[in-house]
């Protein structure tokens, strides 16, 4: 995995810019820390690159004869529009059926969330990578992610549509091919 090299020198010089662009006086109070401040958030926010889900996994799995639905409910998530540079925020929903002897911790799942929100990103894609993560690292019978976010990018600005929720669902295996077990999981979701 390629690493992310964050250069927090270039960071701050970027929002120092920025914020002369906007006729602002660096030398303000409330400025004067600024660029340093949004060069840590942004360090902090983007620090799923650096992590690989694969490395989660090595050596966490337990043996059960368990091969139910597995559902995760309500994973807050908070991650930045690679659009827009705006925060968009939501909930997870994880269901999965697992293969014997291939039952992960559910931390590893909420883990994954987490890898793949803390980057710049697309719902649509983050929403596709939890899934597929867990599909080639588990190997369950099936998966289903489930993401319900808010974006400033459209509360905000443009439309400015507060409390608009953009729902994103990807399915793997069993859950795109029975639609009874599907309906199962969305009802276990409460979705």
């Amino acid at each position: 995995m390629k690493k992310f090299n964050f250069d927090e020198k270039k960071a701050k010089k970027a929002i120092k810019l920025l914020l002369e662009s906007f006729g602002e006086d660096l030398n303000r109070e409330g400025l004067k820390r600024t660029p340093e401040r949004v060069a840590e958030f942004y360090k902090e926010a983007l620090s799923g690159n650096n992590i690989s889900p694969l490395d989660l996994v090595q050596n966490s799995y337990c043996s059960e004869e368990h091969e139910e639905i597995v559902c995760i409910k309500d994973v807050a998530f908070y991650s930045i529009c690679e659009h827009h540079l705006l925060p968009f925020f939501g909930k997870v929903h994880i269901a999965y059926v697992p293969k014997k002897d291939k039952i992960a911790g559910v931390s590893k799942l909420v883990r994954f969330v987490e890898i793949f929100t803390n980057r710049l990103q697309l719902q649509e894609r983050f929403t596709k990578q939890i899934a597929d993560t867990i599909m080639d690292l588990l190997k369950p019978h099936g998966v289903m992610v489930l993401v319900e976010a808010e974006h400033l990018c459209m509360t905000m600005r443009g439309i400015k549509k507060t409390g608009s929720l953009v729902i994103t669902q990807a399915v793997r295996g069993d859950f795109a091919e029975d639609e009874k077990i599907r309906k199962e999981a969305t009802s276990l979701l409460g979705k």
